[in-house]
């Protein structure tokens, strides 16, 4: 019983440490697509168009990865009408956080996203089913609640940063989360290969439908034209692995791990813009993590606990 019991827990472990560690890197290439995308949008280059050149690379980028066999084989969907919701919820959380991007750093305006955890452990029962247990359930609003407060010193209200981008950015972190959500729904349909399609292409067609309206004013130089290219190859892998990553754990377990993206936010915004967040912002990005940890090891000695009475009763 013993035996079986540890064998059993470990490959949860291995289950959900590997959907944490798909997240976490998805969550640095995701990073890089939105430094690329500030850049641009700084640039005078439109949200739109930028959009459009990303979803449309997406699409490319994973048809040359695939091949026209690949392609075929993948690409059509169980279910459409979930894909075709996530795809428009990743696509109005796409340009409402590029607009974002452009009124505060990256590191502030990833902070900002992390709304979306609390969006989902709050709308995760009814949406997706998700009903742990009453003792994990509390675990995963502690540290929801810890992060949210890491959030609130990162923002400062009241400071220097725009009220409209806050609102903008808590926009694009409901759109996020219902997003993941989706993620969670279309994972038990279809492969993560065919989400990575799906979403390309309700993208790309979405904004071709609108980008005449928000063409680029002059066409990009040489290194615009790189920088516009590389969104598509960044936003296909990013997402694939997280995708991948809600294969290995539920939405509201993951979720809380979404706060390790500022680990990446801040490294990456220093280095391409020069802007390091201070000792307040540094508390709050350290108070965010301590909210995601408290998820992962609190739960886990919770399961552990309710293993160790388990094998009590039933020797």
């Amino acid at each position: 019983m013993q035996a079986s019991t540890f064998l059993r827990d470990s490959a949860d472990r291995r289950q959900l440490l590997t959907g944490v560690l798909l997240l976490v890197i998805g969550q640095w290439i995701l990073s890089l697509l939105d430094a690329t995308s500030k850049t641009l949008t700084h640039q005078g280059l439109t949200l739109v168009a930028v959009a459009w050149v990303r979803y449309v690379g997406h699409v490319v980028a994973i048809f040359l990865l695939l091949g026209p066999s690949g392609w075929k084989r993948h690409w059509r969907a169980t279910r459409p009408d979930l894909q075709w919701m996530r795809g428009a919820l990743m696509l109005v959380s796409t340009l409402v956080f590029f607009g974002v991007l452009r009124l505060m750093p990256l590191a502030q305006a990833t902070a900002l996203n992390f709304c979306a955890p609390l969006f989902v452990v709050a709308l995760s029962p009814w949406l997706l089913g998700e009903r742990p247990q009453r003792h994990i359930r509390l675990i995963r609003w502690a540290g929801v609640t810890i992060g949210f407060a890491g959030m609130l010193v990162v923002v400062r209200p009241g400071g220097q940063l725009s009220p409209f981008g806050i609102g903008l950015g808590l926009v694009s972190a409901l759109a996020f989360a219902m997003m993941n959500m989706l993620t969670r729904r279309v994972a038990a349909h279809d492969p993560p290969m065919t989400t990575l399609i799906q979403s390309g292409i309700t993208g790309a067609c979405l904004t071709t439908l609108i980008v005449p309206f928000f063409w680029f004013d002059a066409w990009p130089t040489a290194l615009q034209f790189a920088l516009l290219l590389s969104t598509g190859v960044t936003g296909a892998l990013g997402h694939y692995f997280i995708i991948r990553a809600f294969q290995h754990a539920d939405a509201s377990f993951l979720s809380p791990f979404h706060y390790l993206q500022i680990i990446s936010a801040t490294a990456i915004g220093y280095l391409a813009f020069s802007q390091l967040p201070d000792w307040t912002t540094a508390i709050g990005i350290g108070i965010i993590c301590v909210g995601g940890l408290w998820v992962a090891g609190g739960e886990g000695a919770m399961k552990a606990v309710a293993n160790r009475m388990r094998d009590v009763r039933h020797p």
